[in-house]
C-alpha cells in the first residue's frame, strides 16, 4: 500500500484536530494549572528534604523533567482505547474491519494527524520555552537525534499497550475501568508523574526491564543526559527496541485471536 494513503489519513487527522481549537485552549490552561501544582509540590518536597539533591536530581532537574514529561504525554496521547471501545459497543468495528487496510494500522494512521498538531502546538513550544528559561540546561548535540528515535519507539510501545487494552473490550464490552487502571499504571511506572530516579533501588532496577519506562523515562533521559552519557542512552534505546518488537507481536497476536469474540450490539 502506498505511503500516500497513510498521509491522507494523517492530513485528515490534522484537519479534524484543528476543528476543535477550543479544546487546545482548555488543554493548555489545564496543563498550566497542573504545572503550577507540580512546582509548589516539589518545592515543598525539596524544602522538607533539607538537601538540594534528592535521588540524584536537583529541584531544577526535577522540574525540567516533569514539564517535558507533561508535554510528551500530551504529544503521545492517542485515546486509542476509547476509540476501540466505542467502535465495539456501537458495532462500527465491523465496518472498520471491511476497510482495505488492516485495522490496527488504520487506527494508528487515523490518529497520526494528532501527533503533528500536538507536536507544533504543545511539545515544541514547551521545549523551546524550557530551553530558553533554563539557560542551556538541555544540551544540543547527538542527544537530539537520539531523542527523536527514542520518541518514535515510545509512540510504538504506547500504541501497542493501548491497542492491547482496547482489544480487551471485545471480551468485556466495557473499557472505562480497565483504561483508568491502565493509565494509572503507565503514568506511575513510566516516570511521567514521578521520576524513576526517586524510586527505591530494587524497584528502579526492576522497572528498567518493564515496557512502561520506555514510554517517558527513556526518551527524557536520552534528551537530558544522552549527550554526556551516550552508552547509557544507547542501552535505554536498546531496551526500547526490544519492547517495540515484543509489544507489537503481542498486540497483533492478541487482536487476531480475539476477533472471533466480536458481537454486534448496534450500528
Amino acid at each position: 500500500m502506498s505511503i500516500k494513503k497513510y498521509l491522507t489519513l494523517t492530513r485528515a487527522g490534522i484537519i479534524e484536530a484543528l476543528q476543535f481549537r477550543l479544546s487546545f485552549l482548555v488543554m493548555i490552561i489545564g496543563n498550566l494549572l497542573y504545572l503550577i501544582v507540580i512546582y509548589f509540590l516539589w518545592k515543598a518536597i525539596y524544602a522538607s528534604a533539607g538537601t538540594d539533591v534528592v535521588g540524584g536530581m536537583t529541584f531544577s532537574d526535577t522540574l525540567i523533567y516533569l514539564v517535558l514529561a507533561t508535554a510528551l504525554y500530551n504529544f503521545m496521547e492517542m485515546y486509542t482505547v476509547w476509540e476501540i471501545g466505542r467502535n465495539i459497543q456501537s458495532g462500527k468495528i465491523v465496518l472498520d474491519l471491511l476497510k482495505p487496510m488492516e485495522y490496527r494500522r488504520y487506527l494508528f494512521w487515523s490518529y497520526s494527524g494528532s501527533f503533528v498538531t500536538q507536536f507544533f502546538l504543545t511539545f515544541l513550544p514547551t521545549f523551546i520555552a524550557v530551553s530558553i528559561l533554563t539557560h542551556g540546561a538541555i544540551s544540543f548535540g547527538v542527544n537530539l537525534p537520539l531523542f527523536v528515535v527514542s520518541v518514535i519507539m515510545a509512540i510504538s510501545i504506547n500504541y501497542s499497550i493501548d491497542f492491547i487494552v482496547g482489544t480487551i473490550c471485545l471480551y468485556t464490552e466495557s473499557i472505562w475501568g480497565i483504561n483508568i487502571m491502565k493509565q494509572v499504571i503507565v503514568l506511575l511506572l513510566s516516570g511521567a508523574t514521578i521520576p524513576i530516579a526517586f524510586f527505591p533501588e530494587p524497584l528502579k532496577s526492576a522497572m528498567f526491564y518493564l515496557p512502561f519506562q520506555s514510554i517517558y523515562n527513556a526518551p527524557l533521559t536520552v534528551l537530558l543526559h544522552g549527550g554526556s552519557d551516550i552508552e547509557s542512552a544507547l542501552r535505554l534505546m536498546g531496551m526500547q527496541l526490544v519492547w517495540v518488537v515484543i509489544m507489537n507481536v503481542i498486540s497483533i497476536v492478541f487482536w487476531k485471536a480475539s476477533l472471533r469474540q466480536i458481537t454486534v450490539n448496534g450500528g
